[in-house]
């Protein structure tokens, strides 16, 4: 038996992908552990859109093509449409950790009423970010002021409403990604956003995102799978 884990991600866009190759892959590669992103696909179409109609057509696909992998699933909470297993149940929830808990465990659970012939209940580990990637930008609000150039004081003010990253919320005029356009017309979603990411770094991240780290510590604990 190999010693290494390969598992694919399904992303819901670009950004993702490119946090995962530049960032992520890199960390769990010196672990054995070898991610692969994968923009959830529709034809004629790339990323947004996010229903899970359109996701399990890709979990089916990749659980199906090769039974000694893993898949995970990195979408936001922000662009989920209605259709999304758990999603109601989420909203009424206060917490992101118990928001992310809904909302996962439901599409764990649909995906294997689904797929179980594919064993799923072993192999696929979904992640729905809270409320998007860019809340994890705020991990180091000195970093995030530096990157944009803005004053820390409006990075701190927005925290100091929220609590923390994963609390600033999914509100249309509130969602991270919105917050930071209006703080800055520097702020692109890719560019500036990976840069970001890459000066904080994962520990910092991990250490101020709860959520992510959950899933994070879940990917890392695959080569306990190994025998």
């Amino acid at each position: 038996m190999s010693n290494y884990i390969e598992i694919n991600a399904i992303v819901e866009g670009k950004t993702e992908q490119l946090f995962i190759q530049t960032i992520l892959g890199p960390w769990l590669a010196q672990r054995n552990i070898y991610m692969t992103p994968i923009i959830i696909s529709k034809p004629g179409q790339k990323g947004g859109d996010v229903k899970f109609a359109r996701a399990k057509n890709d979990i089916e696909l990749h659980l199906k093509q090769r039974s000694d992998t893993f898949l995970t699933l990195f979408v936001d909470y922000y662009a989920i449409k209605s259709d999304w297993p758990g999603l109601d149940e989420a909203k009424k929830q206060i917490t992101p950790f118990d928001k992310a808990r809904e909302i996962n465990t439901a599409t764990k659970n649909r995906v294997n009423a689904l797929f179980s012939d594919y064993h799923s209940d072993r192999r696929f580990i979904p992640y729905i970010a809270m409320h998007e990637f860019e809340a994890m930008l705020f991990s180091r609000p000195e970093i995030l002021a530096d990157q944009i150039q803005v004053p820390l004081s409006r990075i701190e003010k927005i925290l100091t409403e929220c609590g923390e990253p994963e609390k600033i919320d999914d509100n249309p005029h509130s969602a991270p990604s919105k917050r930071l356009e209006d703080l800055s017309s520097r702020f692109k979603k890719i560019t500036t956003g990976i840069a970001v990411a890459k000066a904080i770094g994962l520990i910092s991240i991990r250490g101020k995102c709860p959520v992510f780290n959950h899933w994070l510590t879940k990917i890392e604990q695959l080569q306990g799978n190994i025998k």
